[in-house]
């Protein structure tokens, strides 16, 4: 999988959980909590969608890296590739 197949995947996830969210003008460095207002549930939702969609392990205390689109697909492309 390609990272723009991967970013695909993540903001359909994205915009099931903030559907208020304009996923063509989303800028991948805003921080999500900041620019597009997602809570922490909304984060949570977001990473569990992910884990269920695409079979990685988010461990808990990594979390607070995934502060942006950018941030998430960094970390998630080089697990797909084990």
């Amino acid at each position: 999988m390609n990272r723009d197949q991967l970013r695909a995947i993540v903001l359909e996830e994205l915009s099931a959980i903030a559907p208020d969210i304009d996923i063509a003008h989303l800028d991948d460095e805003a921080r999500l909590r900041d620019e597009y207002d997602l809570d922490s549930m909304d984060a949570l939702n977001l990473l569990t969608a992910v884990h269920q969609r695409l079979g990685v392990n988010i461990p808990e205390r990594e979390y607070a890296r995934m502060h942006s689109l950018q941030a998430l697909l960094d970390y998630l492309e080089p697990r797909l590739d084990q």
